[in-house]
């Protein structure tokens, strides 16, 4: 008789808990033990195994072969415990050790727990600076959760935001690094809170860039979180805040005014030349999806500026997606969007647009520099299926145009005009700032 303790692994649980737990040379052993065993021996084997599992009077029924209905009850399960035992010493045979490692460690990794991360803000004014953010925070973890800071906890330490908590939600929850999203977060990781996140929200970490973050009071706001052990740091993106949009937001109104009243246009693209971004193709990359249209996908393109990319690009990209396989979207570049919108526009440079909309989950691929009239040959080689325009836009007229831009997906029947679900434009965020300006003066320094 065999000892037990080599076949106990077989006995409760079987061979798939005794190929997570077992070495590799334990594994290695037994597939080259079981190449030599002859079918009486395995039989013998498989009665072993009936005794641990079952006792000792059936376990000896084994040796009744064909005597009743219950030998032949056991007869079956014996044979599926032989089969069991053969498998696994092919298994052994078949791979070797580097395979056999692998393949355990993927079933350790199905039962791996997530590690959920939980990253806050105010997500005002949001830009492609913090959607990186969010992107190397969810690289930390499996999923991520978002904290959006209420209006009444920014307007305490930092003043009034531009944009209302309602559409710093829509801006976060549309960001593809983004999980899950908890409304009216606290401005600073309270006891509290902290144990709000750890036991309701089964947070791991809770992730802060690397700039300091300092209450009124002097405190750092996530030192609770560092005394638990519980914080990871990551790096600020360089060359843009919300600080540095809203500056230029100020220099263009002024010089737009200035400009009106001089009756001259010498300063073309005077907001982006202000800019301190240094695209590269590497961060491109990283927002991009990777992955093109299908064979037979029903691609939708939509274009425009997409300048201080806000709630109402958000709404009308979502609805766009919504009415087929792959969302492609042009952008088109700052000569384009100076010439149609002013000499003041656009805010935001060509590259720093085409991130903050890649970084949109409705969105699969983007044009960047896209032509400003949409010609039958663009609409073949992108194989475009249709072309949409939302009702609430900076540039409603096109119709008027001497040259529509949209002519051509018109005589073909592919245009469309989507119902706006925000009435919300770029001038709007920018009559916004300038509304503001007072309270913005106190608290310039203070924004991110």
């Amino acid at each position: 008789t065999l000892s037990s303790p080599f076949f106990l692994p077989f006995t409760s649980t079987g061979a798939f808990q005794y190929l997570q737990t077992r070495t590799e040379g334990t594994l290695r052993s037994l597939s080259r033990a079981l190449q030599f065993l002859s079918i009486e021996f395995l039989w013998t084997l498989v009665a072993e195994i009936l005794r641990f599992c079952t006792g000792e009077e059936m376990a000896g029924s084994v040796d009744m072969v064909g005597g009743g209905g219950r030998s032949e009850k056991v007869k079956v399960a014996a044979t599926c415990l032989l089969l069991a035992a053969v498998g696994i010493s092919l298994w052994g045979l078949y791979f070797g050790d580097g395979e056999a490692k692998q393949w355990r460690g993927m079933l350790r990794r199905k039962k791996k727990k997530a590690i959920r991360v939980y990253m806050d803000g105010c997500f005002d004014m949001m830009h492609y600076g913090h959607c990186n953010a969010l992107r190397q925070a969810r690289a930390l973890g499996d999923e991520l959760v978002v904290g959006v800071v209420s209006d009444a906890e920014i307007i305490a330490n930092k003043g009034p935001p531009v944009t209302p908590h309602h559409e710093r939600m829509v801006m976060v929850k549309a960001v593809k690094w983004v999980d899950e999203v908890i409304a009216d977060a606290p401005y600073a990781i309270t006891e509290e809170f902290m144990k709000k996140l750890f036991e309701e929200h089964s947070i791991d970490y809770i992730i802060h860039g690397d700039d300091p973050c300092v209450l009124p009071d002097g405190t750092d706001a996530y030192a609770l979180a560092k005394k638990a052990g519980r914080y990871k740091q990551i790096k600020r993106t360089e060359g843009v805040s919300t600080t540095d949009i809203v500056g230029r937001m100020l220099l263009c109104t002024r010089e737009r005014s200035v400009s009106e009243t001089r009756q001259s246009h010498s300063s073309l693209q005077s907001g982006t030349r202000v800019s301190h971004f240094l695209p590269t193709s590497r961060r491109i990359v990283q927002f991009s999806n990777g992955k093109g249209p299908g064979p037979h996908a029903r691609i939708v393109y939509i274009d425009g500026a997409f300048d201080l990319f806000h709630a109402g690009h958000v709404e009308i990209l979502r609805i766009a997606r919504g009415l087929g396989d792959f969302l492609l979207v042009g952008i088109h570049n700052d000569q384009t969007v100076s010439a149609k919108r002013g000499t003041h526009r656009p805010i935001m440079n060509l590259h720093e647009r085409s991130l903050s909309v890649l970084a949109c989950r409705y969105v699969d691929e983007v044009i960047i520099g896209a032509p400003w009239e949409i010609s039958k040959d663009m609409i073949t080689t992108f194989n475009i299926s249709s072309v949409v325009h939302g009702t609430v836009a900076e540039n409603n007229d096109f119709e008027k145009e001497e040259s529509n831009p949209y002519a051509v997906p018109i005589s073909m029947g592919i245009f469309k005009v989507l119902d706006s679900p925000l009435d919300i434009t770029t001038t709007t965020i920018i009559k916004r700032i300038v509304s503001n300006n007072e309270a913005y003066q106190v608290c310039l320094v203070q924004t991110v």
